[in-house]
């Protein structure tokens, strides 16, 4: 991919969200595509909807689990950016047609107290720069097709990557935890969609420690010239599968001690 096919998927992933219609994978249409190429992609994404107005907060991560890597012959996670207009309230509804296959996602949130940044930085630093912690519920949206109606072919890493790691929402409980008061390994989760239970996991799922997630955020930045800023919001991936967000559901994620984060979709 050159220069100019990078801004052309950028503008096809912002007209996409801004249409609420899926667009060709990326993958199809540049088949050489690498991983760098899929975040300079990612970064035009992000720009576009800052001069549209959206202000950067944080970072996501995603691809944690084990599970989710295998299904997609990774051996490493992804990470976007979170944006100011992604942000919902605890309890609140989003509204129809906001999203267009929307997904919901429980994990835990760091908060940072102080700019993090180097390709050294270690697990001590980042418990160091760390306001507090709080539960958290991640909403995904794709803009690339899930699967290739043509060919067969199903979405891949450099997609994913490209549409901002599927970032589209985030919600955060109102209780905050001190980072080092508790083991995150063993923080669970048990999400409803409608009172019924849809997933359960525990913080381990994410790279063996939540705690991880932020630490390779840092490293992979760092490789960029990048870092965390004080204030941010990180998500530090996901312990459960994906859950499907049509509309009329309400979902209710109960982590025990730790909070309790809902959201429902008009």
């Amino acid at each position: 991919m050159n220069a100019d096919d990078i801004a052309a998927c950028a503008r096809m992933l912002h007209d996409a969200e801004r249409g609420g219609r899926q667009c060709g994978l990326i993958s199809r249409a540049h088949p050489a595509i690498t991983l760098d190429q899929a975040y300079a992609v990612q970064a035009g994404f992000v720009a576009l909807r800052r001069a549209a107005g959206a202000v950067p907060i944080g970072w996501k991560i995603g691809l944690t689990s084990r599970a989710m890597q295998q299904a997609l012959d990774i051996d490493t996670p992804d990470s976007g950016v979170l944006m100011s207009d992604m942000a919902f309230a605890q309890g609140a509804t989003v509204p129809a047609r906001r999203f267009i296959q929307p997904r919901v996602e429980a994990e835990i949130a760091f908060v940072m107290k102080t700019g993090l940044a180097g390709a050294g930085v270690t697990r001590d630093d980042v418990i160091a720069a760390t306001d507090h912690v709080v539960a958290a519920l991640e909403i995904l949206d794709t803009r690339i097709l899930r699967r290739d109606p043509d060919t067969g072919q199903a979405r891949v890493i450099f997609d994913t990557v490209a549409d901002n790691a599927a970032n589209a929402g985030l919600v955060l409980g109102d209780a905050r935890h001190a980072v080092a008061a508790q083991d995150l390994r063993r923080v669970g989760a048990i999400v409803k969609r409608d009172g019924v239970v849809e997933e359960t996991g525990l913080g381990a799922g994410v790279l063996d420690d939540p705690v991880r997630g932020i630490v390779w955020l840092v490293r992979r930045l760092a490789a960029y010239g990048q870092g965390l800023a004080a204030g941010e919001i990180v998500l530090s991936g996901s312990f459960v599968r994906p859950v499907e967000a049509p509309p009329g559901s309400v979902f209710d994620a109960d982590f025990g001690d730790f909070g309790r984060v809902a959201i429902g979709f008009a």
